[in-house]
């Protein structure tokens, strides 16, 4: 894995090769083994990056890179997992590489094919920034599902592009301004949402898109840009999407279904297992994981390296299921156990492995299985993916009751339902049900803190669409007029305005996840902590065939016999006992809330003080200090909101 970096700047400046250097070095856990730069002989593009070596671990595979002709050059992000036989087919064009690394192959295909009939070809997770010296153009190019980052924007006559923020901000010309309207989408998401970053005219590529831009373009692009595509004469380029899937054929039965998915998880994971250095995998116990590594244990010679960490806190440790599937497959297992000191150790450290606000609160312990993995290997497989394929999440279900029933009941009547359960407290609510939960159903009886999520009902019950009634489901502060930032504007984003066309809503709810949740929480999460630690983090699971796959088959295959995520059960069961598997899903997480009134409440008192959160006039600040009396004094449970909150407090103090 490595760090992409460069700008292009209008004046040539006799300082760009050490404002390069200078900017690049803070990718260095991005790309610990080696660092290049380029300069472009009229001096006004500058390329750089650094190199975590996978793949060739020679000189030969040097970035940044030029192909043989000399028109191209390329700063590059990833693993293109198939450039073997994309080198093979190039060899009967006559074409021949001096090395063994992917990077080369990808000169070549882009020389031979063009722009986007190579990254039609590519499997694997990437981003790219590529220069065309005959053309006089720039491309930056992101892989299909968003797993590798790439950050790209104006800011006084300069253009940056760069895998994370920081060297963007670092940079002498970059004046960094906070955008309240990305300020407000966090709060409600956790996350930053794409194309937005936190500051203002900075962007995220689209995943599954590219971006061309001309000499006058770098220059003078953000006059006429878009970061949707096809909204503006200057705007990315898509290449693939997630919703341009075919259906399955009806005459497809499901075994015939489950055979074609278990030989593309085989071909996925046979990709990511090629390697030029030791290779592991994350292991949570759960069905996705323990999936992995059994069909990379299938195709190993010897013991798969496992990993997992465990919590001391039993509502929130997995650990002993992980051993279990690891003694059966009989992996060389490495676990360890985490004090609740440990894990608030890393808090300090987030603002460093996040350089946008980010609240996912399983952040922590991402970290910690990513640190304890690099002890050991440089890279991990993951199985990330899987809920949202194969429609895992309970959310899913949940949302598509509650909209059965909403979508038949009168507006006003909702909304007195909606007040009603308003005017009782979660505590109360916790007591009534408390004693009437004999005689409920268990999966109504088993909810913690029922209380809190009436009142996350009572929200969401004024949806006019089952689209927005899933965002809802999925949002912190409730809407747009009851948000804690002051003054931003509402935006477009593909959250709440780019719901695909599904007849099902439980598809309509995984492709929503597909283009929003899964690349700006999940993967952002696992780059960004394994990056830290100089880890390369893989996830087999969103190999582009298996993602086309998963979409075109009908939600009846994917939730049968009362089961989610049915296929992937079904495979499994062939490798794994039932019983290591059948349980309740469990969220990767720690017990934010509990620290919050506990241990972590000094710090959270220290930043969400009148005087921190009047200091940059960004927050309702009496809003948020009622938030935290609640939950401080246990009559709520804001742990998400607060969380919000906080991170981008300490985000903001390490940053100005």
């Amino acid at each position: 894995m490595c760090g992409v970096f460069g700008f292009f700047q209008t004046r040539v400046s006799s300082e760009t090769e050490y404002e390069l250097q200078r900017c690049l070095s803070l990718l260095s856990r991005r790309g610990p083994d080696s660092s290049g730069t380029w300069i472009d002989p009229k001096g006004n593009l500058a390329l750089g990056h650094t190199r975590l070596a996978i793949l060739d671990l020679s000189p030969a595979g040097h970035q940044p890179m030029c192909s043989r002709s000399e028109r191209y050059v390329i700063s590059f992000n990833g693993e293109v997992y198939n450039y073997r036989e994309i080198a093979s087919e190039l060899g009967g064009f006559g074409v021949s590489f001096r090395g063994g690394s992917d990077t080369e192959v990808l000169l070549a295909a882009f020389e031979q094919w063009g722009i986007e009939a190579a990254l039609r070809r590519f499997n694997g997770m990437f981003s790219i920034a590529l220069w065309d010296s005959v053309e006089r153009k720039l491309f930056l190019c992101r892989d299909r599902l968003g797993i590798k980052p790439l950050y790209f924007g104006w800011n006084n006559d300069t253009f940056y592009f760069s895998s994370e923020l920081k060297p963007i901000k670092a940079h002498s010309s970059f004046q960094p301004e906070i955008s309240r309207e990305s300020l407000a989408l966090f709060m409600r998401h956790n996350y930053v949402p794409m194309p937005y970053s936190i500051y203002d005219g900075v962007y995220k590529l689209i995943p599954g898109t590219y971006l061309s831009l001309d000499e006058d373009q770098l220059q003078r692009g953000s006059e006429v840009f878009s970061p949707f595509v096809g909204e503006a004469k200057l705007s990315p380029t898509s290449y693939w999407s997630a919703h341009s899937h075919k259906t399955l054929s009806k005459d497809v039965s499901f075994d015939e279904a489950l055979r074609e998915c278990h030989r593309l998880l085989r071909s996925s994971i046979s990709y990511r297992m090629i390697s030029d250095v030791p290779l592991g995998a994350f292991l949570s116990g759960g069905i996705d994981s323990s999936l992995v590594i059994a069909l990379m244990q299938e195709q190993s010679e010897r013991p798969v390296k496992t990993f997992s960490i465990g919590f001391y806190e039993d509502n929130y440790n997995e650990a002993g299921y992980a051993e279990q599937v690891a003694n059966h497959l009989k992996t060389e297992h490495c676990e360890l156990y985490v004090t609740p000191e440990e894990a608030q150790g890393v808090i300090p450290d987030l603002p460093l492995m996040y350089d946008e606000p980010f609240a996912d609160a399983s952040q922590i312990p991402t970290y910690l299985v990513s640190k304890l993995a690099r002890e050991e290997v440089t890279v991990s497989l993951s199985g990330d993916g899987g809920d949202e394929l194969f429609c895992g999440y309970s959310r899913y279900i949940w949302a598509q009751n509650i909209w059965k029933y909403l979508r038949l009941s009168p507006s006003i009547g909702r909304a007195l339902l909606s007040a009603c359960i308003r005017g009782v407290s979660p505590a109360t609510w916790d007591r009534i049900l408390g004693i009437f939960s004999p005689c409920l159903p268990r999966s109504i009886s088993s909810f913690h803190d029922p209380g809190e999520k009436l009142h996350r009902l009572a929200t969401v019950l004024n949806a006019n669409s089952a689209g927005e009634l899933y965002t809802m489901v999925n949002t912190h502060w409730d809407g747009y007029d009851n948000q804690p930032v002051r003054g931003a504007g509402r935006v477009k984003n593909f959250i709440n305005d780019f719901w695909p066309v599904a007849q099902d809503h439980i598809q309509l709810f995984s492709e929503i996840d597909i283009v929003s949740y899964l690349p700006d929480d999940i993967l952002t999460k696992v780059d960004r902590a394994s990056m830290y630690c100089s880890l390369e983090a893989r996830v087999p699971m969103l190999d582009h065939r298996l993602v086309e796959f998963a979409l075109s088959l009908p939600v009846e295959f994917k939730i049968r016999e009362g089961k989610q995520k049915y296929p992937l059960r079904k495979l499994l069961s062939t490798y794994v006992p039932t019983e290591l598997i059948d349980r309740p899903k469990r969220g990767f997480s720690v017990p934010i809330g509990q620290w919050l009134r506990g241990p972590l409440r000094e710090w959270a008192e220290d930043l969400l003080s009148e005087e921190s959160l009047s200091s940059h006039d960004l927050f309702n600040v009496n809003m948020v200090r009622s938030y935290w009396e609640a939950h401080r004094s246990g009559k709520r449970n804001f742990q998400y909101q607060l969380w919000d909150v906080l991170t981008f407090q300490s985000w903001y103090r390490h940053n100005f």
